[in-house]
């Protein structure tokens, strides 16, 4: 049976099932507690940030700081906006009317920074943000909105200022001792992530450190999922391993069915999918801003595509996020300053299977370069029905939510030599998304092949993205299309059945 007829794959019970798993083309929203949303609590909590933290004011962006020998970090990472969960909950209509369906935060635990990235301990929550019984209300709002949470798992390292590392540091003897890699070989006397002195690795080989991060039932990922999260983000997954993610992939399973395993695993996806739900899909990300920015061409960006679909399997992909920016990448308005090219990219993230990860404040066009610019305050002054920038990203989640195949389809290339053209499609023809991209700056006509039998002759193609009374842009004829693209243009095409009277050519085929 060859790969463009009906499969297995295919049947209606596949899709059914898809869509009943939240984790298959999810809209993900991802925050900074300490930037999302002003504090109401500042006077009372001002203590939480003795010198040399700052406190700063929300009307002020982030900037590059200086190295601070003694405590082996840089003083942008002292700085603090003062956001927490309380004031987090009060913007959750907010992230629920955008239409997000997971809220993911950057890591909530005790630690010493305002990134969290350098735990000091995992089963507590940093003060700044709340306690655990906040955090169990927020949990608790958060599921009343119907939305899924995801946390930041930073299970590679801990922080230097962490007792147990100090104590091993300090103590031969101590019991911690094998919790890390320490000695005189290492600059700072321990082995740390990419020579971060701050951030000393756990060793993850240590059974005792794998029984309190996720084997044991009050582990870090058991226990927060117990308390409500859906899920884990792993940091910096590609360093962990196939066997380690495997295992704790199963832990979370065991503890909460269905809950979502996702890593932040930069190489290509490949068999990494076997060890885990899904990944960080940095590899599909670079295809999209390369196609945009004119680095490849649409033909090989539409191979590039076949081969990490047909590589990693549809199902995990499905589950994994497309992501443009981060708190670790620039913001997308300052990566692609052009307005068409940059709709392109953010058009390819909400169609291309996967799960759309929108960074906070890039869906009103906060800008900022790398780290810490792209960590600014959130703009809640952008948040208006004016900005263009948001009235687009509002079109592409309302385009995910009407249809199908945008969601849980599956994918196949459409035959094109100038044109990115790629068909996202279910059991139901009529549910057939036709998407074509133009990066380049001339016009293109072209005539291009749809390999979908169920697809009949004749049938009209609407521009989703159009006004709904926007005639038809082209008509299928004999599984051709015949397209004439401006410059910088996204189609993404639907068919529409004709009106012929109650006679209907789609009467024996779905």
């Amino acid at each position: 049976m060859t790969a463009n007829r009906l499969t297995q794959d295919d049947d209606s019970e596949t899709f059914v099932k898809r869509e009943r798993d939240w984790r298959n083309g999810a809209i993900v929203y991802q925050v900074l507690v300490d930037r999302f949303a002003p504090s109401t609590q500042l006077d009372a909590k001002r203590a939480l940030y003795p010198s040399p933290k700052v406190l700063r004011d929300w009307s002020e962006t982030p900037k590059p700081g200086a190295y601070l020998p003694e405590a082996k970090l840089n003083s942008q990472e002292l700085d603090f906006w003062g956001g927490d969960f309380a004031s987090l909950r009060g913007r959750l209509d907010y992230v629920q009317q955008l239409g997000a369906d997971v809220l993911y935060l950057n890591p909530i635990h005790l630690a010493y920074t305002n990134h969290k990235y350098d735990a000091l301990d995992f089963l507590k929550i940093s003060p700044e943000f709340g306690d655990r019984d906040d955090f169990l209300r927020l949990v608790a709002d958060v599921h009343a909105r119907s939305l899924k949470l995801v946390l930041d798992g930073v299970f590679n390292h801990m922080g230097r200022n962490a007792p147990i590392f100090q104590e091993a540091l300090e103590n031969p003897g101590s019991p911690w001792r094998d919790w890390f890699a320490i000695g005189p070989q290492y600059a700072g006397g321990a082995r740390s992530w990419t020579g971060f002195q701050n951030l000393p690795e756990l060793n993850l080989e240590n059974p005792a450190v794998r029984a309190y991060l996720y084997e044991d039932p009050d582990s870090v990922v058991r226990s927060y999922l117990r308390d409500g999260a859906d899920g884990w983000r792993l940091d910096t997954a590609f360093e962990l391993g196939f066997d380690y993610l495997r295992d704790l992939t199963r832990a979370a399973h065991l503890e909460k069915a269905g809950s979502l395993v996702v890593g932040e695993i930069v190489n290509y996806p490949g068999r990494w999918l076997d060890s885990i739900d899904a990944v960080m899909n940095f590899s599909l990300r670079l295809i999209v801003l390369d196609l945009v920015s004119g680095v490849i061409p649409p033909a090989t960006a539409g191979r590039m595509l076949n081969r990490l679909v047909t590589d990693a399997g549809i199902e995990p992909l499905l589950k994994s996020w497309m992501v443009i920016d981060n708190h670790d990448i620039p913001r997308m308005a300052t990566q692609i300053p052009r307005e068409s090219l940059r709709r392109l990219a953010q058009a390819l993230q909400f169609t291309l299977p996967g799960a759309p990860n929108i960074y906070y404040g890039s869906e009103v066009g906060m800008t900022g370069g790398s780290d810490p610019e792209n960590r600014g305050p959130m703009r809640w002054d952008l948040v208006r029905d004016d900005n263009p920038e948001l009235a687009w990203i509002k079109k592409l989640i309302s385009l995910r939510k009407q249809h199908r195949a945008l969601r849980v389809g599956n994918f196949r290339l459409v035959e094109s030599d100038r044109l990115l053209a790629f068909e996202r499609y279910t059991d139901r023809a009529l549910e057939t998304i036709v998407v074509l991209v133009n990066p380049t700056g001339t016009t293109i006509t072209e005539q291009v092949l749809i390999a979908n039998e169920s697809l009949m002759d004749d049938t009209p193609l609407i521009d989703a993205l159009a006004p709904i009374d926007f005639p038809s842009v082209c008509t299928v004829q004999a599984a051709f299309l015949t397209v004439s693209m401006p410059p910088e243009t996204v189609l993404v095409l639907t068919p529409r059945e004709r009106s012929l009277g109650g006679y209907s050519r789609y009467k024996r085929v779905r």
